[in-house]
């Protein structure tokens, strides 16, 4: 039995229709997972190069005791080449590399700027560090601006937001961002989680794809999405790579990544700078593009949220409403998930598509011909 303070929150998710749950795969077409590249579906040559070296299948400890090995030197000196960084170092998941990198920088006395929409591992890694917090206006530039006087010339201040933001598929002005962080003399750090593998001539995400890796103090970037393995990077300098190694607690005192996932980030990197990657690449940005021109055709673009990425969102109010459209595709064979209060604001929630390179332009069709079918049907959408 649960303490009857916890049996009550999960009875209010049941009453509001927002109880998560796991479900297994239903063998639908995917319009729904972040391997926007079909990389996971991939055969990478990590399986090998295990078997021929005889590499321990653990990382034994964490990287200060036994886990750290020569692949970790090899792997992070490819993705901090990669992304023309001075230093990268890994973590264990996106998640852990936003925890580790703010929980470890924010002192007491500094301040941090943060967008409102910022996904739950950046919101948490602030709450576990010492800055004061102050959150702007989604992607409203302006109203960082008016923050940031206040504050000018009395705190190490620091400006945190995502590349592309994951529920709606947008971009803030990252030019314009740079500028003031620069004006303020701000720390700026851009969580590319969404951007790697989707933006850029090879997939090196937008900070690069505007030429402005110099001008960011840190970036974040993610394997499980495009890359389609697991685990993150933090890239910055020699200098931040040595002060989280020193002060990062979710590096200090977790168990190393395990040799095989830097094998399958190593073999990623690999694909992105080959044919197949460039291939794929294309193919994906041919999609997101082929998918928006289906959208206007069929006059469901009021319902979207104007995305450039291969996160496309279509705005259904209401946990039941959003619930009901998301069964009514699944019915016709796709898998498009809902994305219920409070994960997003309610009266927010919408139909979330990820956008693929192994998506065909016949699927892209037929899947929003079912979505204008529920729509002009009046399915409480």
């Amino acid at each position: 039995m649960l303490p009857e303070r916890l049996q009550k929150k999960i009875d209010l998710r049941k009453d509001n229709n927002s109880l998560r749950a796991l479900r297994l795969p239903q063998n639908l077409i995917d319009f729904s997972s972040n391997d926007y590249l079909g990389f996971s579906k991939l055969i990478s040559d990590a399986k090998i190069h295990l078997e021929e070296h005889s590499i321990l299948n653990g990382a034994t400890g964490s990287r200060l005791l036994s886990g750290h090995s020569a692949l970790f030197e090899k792997t992070e000196q490819q993705i901090a080449g990669f992304h023309n960084a001075e230093a990268a170092l890994l973590f264990n998941s996106g998640y852990d590399a936003n925890l580790g990198l703010l929980s470890a920088i924010l002192m007491r006395g500094d301040v941090v700027f943060y967008d409102e929409w910022s996904h739950a591992s950046i919101r948490d890694g602030i709450t576990m560090g010492y800055a004061k917090a102050i959150k702007f206006k989604h992607n409203n530039l302006d109203h960082l601006k008016q923050l940031l006087d206040k504050f000018k010339g009395t705190a190490e201040c620091y400006i945190v937001t995502e590349s592309v933001f994951s529920m709606d598929g947008d971009q803030p002005d990252l030019n314009q961002i740079v500028n003031l962080s620069k004006a303020y003399n701000a720390n700026l750090i851009i969580d590319e989680a969404h951007a790697i593998g989707v933006f850029g001539n090879k997939g090196e995400g937008v900070i690069q794809d505007l030429g402005l890796e110099t001008q960011v103090f840190a970036r974040i970037v993610t394997y499980g999405k495009a890359m389609g393995c697991h685990g993150a990077a933090i890239l910055g300098s020699v200098g931040l790579k040595e002060f989280l190694v020193n002060f990062s607690r979710p590096f200090i005192y977790t168990t190393a990544m395990p040799p095989h996932s830097l094998l399958a980030i190593g073999s990623a990197y690999n694909i992105l700078q080959n044919n197949k990657g460039i291939n794929c690449l294309e193919k994906l940005q041919n999609n997101i593009n082929a998918f928006k021109r289906e959208v206007a055709r069929l006059r469901l673009d009021k319902l979207f949220i104007e995305s450039s990425s291969a996160i496309q969102s279509c705005i259904v109010p209401g946990n039941n409403r959003v619930k009901k459209a998301s069964e009514f595709l699944g019915e016709k064979g796709y898998d498009v998930r809902p994305i219920l209060s409070p994960t997003v604001p309610e009266g927010k929630e919408r139909l979330r598509f990820c956008i693929h390179s192994f998506n065909s332009k016949v699927e892209i069709t037929q899947v929003l011909q079912h979505l204008a079918t529920f729509v002009s049907h009046g399915k409480q959408l």
